[in-house]
């Protein structure tokens, strides 16, 4: 019996031993069907483009290796202090990529995120970058209509789990509200809108746009879904004027200041009407730019200003709310005017 005893003993302390090895690291199956394996406890984390920096400040801003761009100055008024002073450190994805291998490296990542669109070719882009670092590379569905699951998800990964419920929890009900306003807005009565980027306002996002999808989701009508799928088009003016939209969107100051005196857009029911609004953008957009999570509080904006007659929630109060949960930061009332100056 006691040469038992002394057996069992030792078999608990080799298991005790042997269970922090094992747990060093774990396998992770992100949103392309990969398997990848990733430390135990994920410490240091690289976003692969800005939708991934954005969840990643919400979330674990402890974890961010850095910036993909650094903050502007008028954008970090809105973040929190240590880390809107992290370095920047470029972008593995999208347009415009200016990080590479080395760049990655030098970061010295425990694992990189990208958090957007997942197919094929980002599915390619993660495989290759992982097997040139050795950095392991997770991908996360970015869709707004699964802006919830994105963020649980993300919270498993970073070990996060309290704190991503904590910001679940706030989307599951803002989108809530939002079903309930528009079960009381008839099919007729919901605007068409056009959503005009940069300086011009003619570059749009089409059919099946992560950058348009928003519009879908407060029950509006795209009318440049037709103009492609999948993506970002330019479209001319006389376009613009043949869809002729109920409500102007867009990002971009000089567009938004130039469009009441611009004779090229006059003769739009939008821009005759008053119905232009520019989306708050500091420190992320509010209806894209980036295409993240910062877009929970742009639908409850959006709804103000597609349903003025029947929106009846404290726009004002819900972004204190969402700064101060999200972005970690108390507005003041000058800041609360700054955001939504041009935006109502």
């Amino acid at each position: 019996m006691l040469i038992l005893r002394r057996g069992l003993l030792t078999l608990l302390v080799t298991i005790a031993l042997l269970v922090p090895a094992l747990a060093q690291t774990r396998i992770f199956t992100d949103d392309a069907g990969r398997m990848v394996e990733i430390p135990g406890r994920v410490e240091r984390v690289m976003a692969a483009g800005p939708p991934a920096a954005v969840l990643l400040y919400s979330l674990a801003p402890d974890k961010m290796a850095g910036w993909v761009t650094a903050p502007s100055e008028e954008a970090r008024a809105f973040l929190a202090e240590p880390y809107r002073d992290l370095p920047a450190h470029g972008r593995l994805t999208g347009r415009g990529g200016t990080a590479n291998v080395e760049a990655a490296l030098a970061m010295r990542p425990d694992i990189i995120l990208d958090v957007g669109t997942v197919d094929e070719t980002y599915a390619s882009l993660a495989d290759r970058v992982q097997e040139q670092t050795g950095i392991p590379y997770v991908l996360i569905e970015g869709r707004f209509e699964g802006t919830v699951e994105t963020i649980e998800k993300a919270g498993d990964l970073l070990g996060q789990e309290e704190r991503a419920e904590q910001l679940a929890a706030y989307g599951r009900e803002a989108l809530a509200r939002l079903d309930a306003l528009l079960a009381q807005v008839p099919q007729d009565e919901r605007p068409r809108v056009y959503y005009g980027r940069g300086p011009e306002g003619l570059e749009t996002g089409v059919a099946n746009s992560i950058n348009t999808e928003v519009l879908e989701a407060v029950g509006a009508v795209n009318v440049a879904r037709s103009a492609g799928s999948g993506g970002l088009a330019g479209v001319s003016v006389e376009q613009v004027l043949a869809w002729d939209p109920d409500v102007i969107l867009t990002l971009d100051p000089a567009f938004h200041a130039s469009l009441a005196a611009n004779p090229l857009w006059a003769g739009i029911a939008a821009v005759e009407n008053g119905r232009v609004f520019r989306a708050p953008a500091l420190p992320f957009g509010w209806f894209d730019a980036p295409p993240g999570i910062n877009r929970l509080i742009g639908v409850s904006w959006l709804a103000s200003v597609l349903y003025p007659d029947r929106f009846e929630d404290d726009l004002r109060g819900e972004t204190a709310e969402f700064y101060r949960l999200f972005y970690r930061v108390d507005l003041t009332e000058e800041q609360l005017d700054t955001l939504l100056a041009d935006a109502q």
